[in-house]
């Protein structure tokens, strides 16, 4: 049995997740079995000592992965394929349309300069 408080046990699973899912990686793109491990330690012995004592909550992601959503359906509207935007992913015509407004002030903000 195991003396490790929940965090300490946390803070190993996360490491060797990182180092086995990079290792997983390397050896489906032909790295060496031998290579890919020694990176995939490498890596967590990275995260280890670099961000070793920090308090980081890693967001599942939700909202990039809209926002990637959204992208791609703002670059596949012509102006007038909403209803067929909104079945293609499965949204209201609606939505469809705050999400082309959402996304063009996004790209006019970038292109935009910022008076204050």
């Amino acid at each position: 049995m195991s003396n490790d408080s929940p965090m300490e046990a946390l803070r190993h699973e996360l490491l060797s997740d990182v180092a086995e899912h990079t290792t997983l990686i390397l050896k489906q793109h032909g790295i060496d079995t031998d290579v890919a491990d020694q990176a995939g330690c490498s890596i967590s012995n990275h995260l280890a000592e670099h961000w070793g004592g920090q308090v980081v909550s890693i967001p599942k992601n939700y909202l990039y992965k809209l926002s990637q959503r959204d992208q791609v359906i703002y670059e596949e509207f012509n102006g007038t394929n909403h209803s067929a935007l909104s079945r293609k992913y499965d949204v209201s015509v609606r939505a469809i349309y705050k999400i082309i407004t959402r996304v063009r002030k996004r790209e006019v903000d970038k292109r935009q300069i910022q008076m204050f």
